[in-house]
């Protein structure tokens, strides 16, 4: 098995970029450095190529001030998903241990793809030790 050492000792560069775009002819170069180990043992080394690229030309800055003003008008907020944090809560869902119990809100994650995105924490804790889970919306009820 080669270290990282002599795997990156040992490597190609070969530049692919004309220093004059209109002549016809291109120029190569290619450069390599040897690792070889001169050890009768029967291992192979691995390449490194490197090539590097012409990057295209930068965009207009004018264009760029024109989107900003556009860009720069703020989006209204959202309204907030589910129930303020410390909101006391009633359990719906049949098959948690906490059914019909009551705890309060933790955090309500406001990403709508969450699948249950409010933490309840309650005073009792589960066979596991555990007093936090998680629930959807339609799984709880506010308690006033």
């Amino acid at each position: 098995m080669a270290s990282m050492a002599s795997a990156a000792s040992g490597f190609v560069i070969t530049p692919n970029v004309a220093a004059n775009t209109n002549s016809v002819t291109s120029k190569s170069n290619a450069l390599f450095f040897s690792s070889k180990n001169n050890s009768t043992s029967s291992r192979s080394y691995s390449r490194l190529v490197v090539r590097a690229s012409e990057e295209g030309p930068a965009p207009p800055a004018a264009a760029t001030k024109e989107a900003a003003p556009e860009a720069a008008a703020p989006k209204p907020k959202p309204p907030p998903i589910g129930p303020k944090r410390g909101t006391k809560v009633k359990i719906l869902r049949r098959e948690s241990y906490w059914f019909k119990d009551t705890g309060s809100v933790v955090a309500v994650d406001q990403d709508p793809k969450t699948r249950y995105p409010v933490v309840v924490r309650f005073q009792k804790v589960n066979y596991a030790n555990v007093s936090t889970n998680n629930y959807a919306l339609d799984e709880i009820e506010e308690v006033k």
